[in-house]
């Protein structure tokens, strides 16, 4: 698996790939390939702060289960479906664990690359997220033009709307009564919030807007926060479980979730959701469902793309 560079072999005789020093830099949180290297993973995540075996046990635990975090698989295909719809060079960089932020700058330095769009796959704006990335870029050898947020991006509502709709059509059909949808996104730290961090509305924002393009009407929907953290301290709620739980005293025997907080699959959807709030559903007698993840989803790839293009625009000229 190729770590830094999306495509090999680049030449500025490609005809496919824009022959200038501009780029394209995604980033993204990380996960490890291996249920061996999750304590190395946690020491990166937590920055060197030591964590209980507990909780490094659990987090083995359910990496176990879901067998193998699909997320740096997903993340390198959907930055080579952006180098191929924009024609511009397309690098990773993880946060957390390889290919990290640092070997993809220098890689990118390598490769003469002088100017670059730093893009997080996390589209909603946070210090305890996007803020980090940006942290972690301070030393770029480069200049860069990093987006702070692109939450409310039409193709990025579309194609979290085009999987809703296949996915929750189908589901109310086999149940045999429409749903109540419930958005979710990652829980940040009470305190975040409280320092004006714009997360909270900026999630909910998406949730809104998808839900209008989905054709939802306002009693379809709710919203809810998961994958509370372990540490001490308030996290933002609702929780999923009070949420399914309030759904049941409405008479609702079947929920179904999307997570558009996140836009592919990895441990949060494929263990907290398919796993964890299946569990959890089952035992109150309620039925579950999950949208699609968005992955490398053609409309999520032009998503990122005309992020990147809008930036590009006016030093590169990059056309349509």
């Amino acid at each position: 698996m190729p770590l830094i560079r999306v495509r090999r072999g680049f030449s500025p005789e490609d005809s496919n790939i824009t022959a200038t020093k501009n780029a394209v830099l995604l980033l993204a949180h990380g996960s490890p390939d291996r249920v061996e290297e999750i304590p190395d993973f946690l020491r990166y995540v937590t920055g060197g702060r030591p964590l209980p075996d507990a909780v490094i046990k659990e987090v083995q635990h359910r990496y176990s289960l879901i067998g193998r975090s699909p997320l740096t698989e997903i993340t390198l295909q959907q930055a080579s479906g952006v180098e191929r719809e924009l024609g511009v060079r397309t690098y990773v960089g993880m946060r957390n664990w390889k290919p990290f932020v640092a070997d993809a700058l220098q890689q990118m330095q390598s490769d003469g690359v002088v100017h670059a769009v730093a893009i997080c796959l996390a589209p909603h704006n946070s210090r305890t997220s996007v803020g980090l990335y940006r942290d972690a870029l301070q030393d770029a050898p480069l200049t860069l033009d990093f987006v702070d947020s692109w939450h409310d991006h039409p193709l990025l509502i579309k194609a979290f709307a085009d999987r809703l709709v296949h996915g929750w059509s189908d589901a109310c059909t086999r149940f045999g009564s429409r749903l109540p949808v419930i958005f979710t996104a990652h829980s940040v730290p009470q305190r975040t919030i409280e320092t004006g961090d714009p997360y909270d509305s900026q999630a909910k924002h998406t949730a809104e807007l998808v839900a209008q393009e989905a054709g939802l009407m306002e009693k379809d929907w709710t919203f809810a926060f998961q994958s509370q953290g372990m540490s001490g301290g308030p996290w933002l709620g609702p929780t999923v479980e009070d949420t399914i739980l309030a759904l049941k005293e409405q008479e609702h025997a079947g929920v179904f979730i999307q997570p558009i907080g996140f836009v592919c699959d990895h441990v949060e959807v494929l263990y907290d959701i398919d796993i964890a709030f299946n569990r959890f559903s089952e035992q109150h007698g309620m039925k579950l469902w999950r949208a699609e993840s968005l992955n490398a989803s053609p409309l999520f790839i032009k998503a990122v793309a005309d992020v990147a293009r809008q930036r590009l625009g006016q030093t590169m000229g990059v056309a349509r």
